[in-house]
Order: structure tokens, then sequence, then C-alpha cells
């Protein structure tokens, strides 16, 4: 009779033997590479910068709007010292007009030419 020698029917690696329902597949861990992180990097600085952008302009509209009502301001201003002056010159015409030394006085009339 034979000498009676088991062997397995797996294959051993590295010196270390698998049992039965172990898994013995290694996952890599899955990263990306340099040409990717470069591309990412370079989209996050161009949104950073469009926002940056799009912030500048922004304050600068609103600097234009403020800037308009601004010179509203100074043109209703002018128009109502303006106004305010007329509105003193017709009361003051007035109230001439109705006093007791401008009814005494004679109308004026042109006496004649000097030669």
């Amino acid at each position: 009779m034979r000498p009676q020698t088991y062997t397995t029917r797996r294959a051993t690696t590295n010196g270390s033997g698998w049992s039965r329902n172990q898994n013995i597949v290694r996952h890599k861990a899955k990263s990306l590479g340099s040409i990717s992180n470069a591309m990412i990097v370079g989209l996050l600085v161009l949104i950073v910068g469009l926002i940056y952008v799009s912030q500048g302009t922004k304050a600068t509209n609103y600097d234009y709007e403020l800037s308009a009502i601004e010179d509203e301001i100074s043109e209703l201003e002018a128009k109502k010292e303006d106004l305010a002056v007329e509105k003193a010159r017709l009361t003051s015409i007035a109230s001439s007009e109705n006093s007791t030394v401008a009814q005494t006085m004679e109308g004026a009339s042109v006496g004649g030419y000097a030669e």
C-alpha cells in the first residue's frame, strides 16, 4: 500500500494558507491621478474667481445707481432753492403793491430824452 499524504487543492501564497469561506481578493484603494487633481484645483480656482468678479460687478452697479440718485437729489435741491427765491420775489412784489407807500406813488412816465 502506498503511503498516504494529504495535498491541498488550493494553492498557498506568501506562506499563508486560506481556508474555506474567506475572501482572497485584496482591493487597492482608488485615488485620483495628478492630472485629475490639477483639473479639480483649477476648476475650484476658476469658480472662486468668477464669484469674486461677480461680487465686484455688483458693488460697481450699486455705486452707479447711488451716483445717479445723488445727482437727482442735487438737481431737486437746486430746483427747490430756485423756487424758494421765486416765491420770495413774488411775495415781495405782492406785498409792495398792497402797501400804503406804493398806493400814494404816482405812475412813472417818460419826461423826455437827453440829447
